[in-house]
């Protein structure tokens, strides 16, 4: 536990309970004093929250500042990492998630659950499935002192692949004809939530450690971010769950229902990175990513593409919300088992692979 004592203060070894505050919080403000997510939806482009995406900036800066670009290019040349990632992520999660919705949904829930809604539950739980995560996986790296450079790494490969695979993923699993995606809204996403914090990040290291030094840009300026990332955690979660008060608080039940396999592919996929990971000797700063980027999901391109194509209303955008709902807590809670598991790794094994 040296390392999680070391890493997680009070205030974010306590992160679960400003999470559920905060998740009580955005749905209080969902359901009594609606005006706030009414102003806060005029603000999207693409259907991208542009608050958001500020919000996320936060979270995600303090984490670019600490990446020596150099060590992007060395990173690049440790393919394991890499493959783990790819496949568990795109030849593995999207068919696990099927398969295990389609049980739960269409067999063990079927007294609890229309056949018609199953289906568009299922549909919301394969939408996610195929998108990993791009944004928050900075945020779980960090709780697990990840190598930065590499999860930067990780999350411009699956970028990339997202461009090419999410598509045809779901249309496949879905039997979707012609399927359509919002491109500006993955793009813009992209953009907005990779590419701008890398480049602040870039540009102010450099401008730091070039008038003040490295020791004054280690000891001092990194410090002055301390907290930033999990304030902007708990103040994003407040907005995504104050837009969708009415909808969880109108579907207790089957929130929980559909909460279920959510989370059994969770930690499915984790593990299997996770292990695949300690198998392969990679050490743990590569191996908390690799598994916490197939773990958790981009719910932002997952709930922009359940309202284009089957309606802010309906089931399938019910149960991406539901992903954003189960998510937090549940990465939480593989943050800290990836931080007492440490002692599994050789800290040096990679280097040596």
């Amino acid at each position: 536990m040296n390392n999680e004592n070391k890493k997680i203060g009070f205030f974010e070894r306590y992160l679960t309970v400003w999470v559920a505050i905060c998740i009580i919080l955005g749905v209080a403000i969902g359901k009594f004093i609606p005006l706030i997510p009414e102003t806060l939806s005029k603000f999207e482009y693409y259907n991208v929250s542009i608050p958001t995406a500020i919000l996320i900036w936060l979270m995600i800066y303090p984490m670019m500042l600490k990446i020596d670009f150099k060590s992007i290019l060395n990173a690049t040349k440790k393919p394991k990492g890499l493959i783990i990632t790819c496949t568990t992520n795109w030849l593995i999660k999207p068919f696990t998630m099927y398969a295990i919705s389609s049980f739960f949904l269409y067999i063990v829930f079927k007294s609890f659950i229309p056949t018609d809604l199953a289906k568009e539950y299922l549909a919301g739980a394969v939408l996610l499935g195929a998108a990993p995560c791009t944004a928050m996986v900075f945020v779980w790296s960090y709780l697990t002192d990840g190598d930065p450079a590499y999860t930067l790494v990780q999350v411009a490969v699956n970028d990339l692949i997202i461009l090419v695979a999410f598509a045809p993923i779901v249309g496949f699993l879905l039997g979707i004809g012609g399927i359509t995606i919002p491109w500006n809204t993955l793009i813009l996403s992209t953009v907005l939530f990779v590419v701008i914090p890398l480049l602040l990040g870039f540009i102010t290291r450099n401008i730091v450690i070039k008038n003040k030094g490295m020791e004054y840009f280690n000891e001092v300026f990194l410090k002055k971010f301390n907290g930033t990332t999990i304030i902007g955690l708990l103040l994003t979660l407040i907005i995504i769950f104050s837009f969708q008060g009415d909808r969880i608080l109108n579907n207790p039940l089957h929130i929980l229902l559909i909460a279920i396999p959510l989370t059994i592919q969770t930690f499915l996929i984790f593990f299997l990175a996770y292990l695949w990971a300690k198998a392969w000797k990679l050490p743990h700063n590569i191996a908390s990513p690799a598994g916490m980027i197939g773990a958790s999901n981009f719910f932002e391109l997952s709930v922009a593409v359940a309202i284009s194509l089957f309606g802010l209303r309906s089931g399938a955008t019910l149960a991406t919300v539901v992903g954003v709902l189960v998510e937090v807590p549940v990465m939480l809670m593989l943050v800290r088992i990836s931080n007492n598991t440490i002692s599994w790794f050789e800290k040096n094994s990679y280097e040596r692979g």
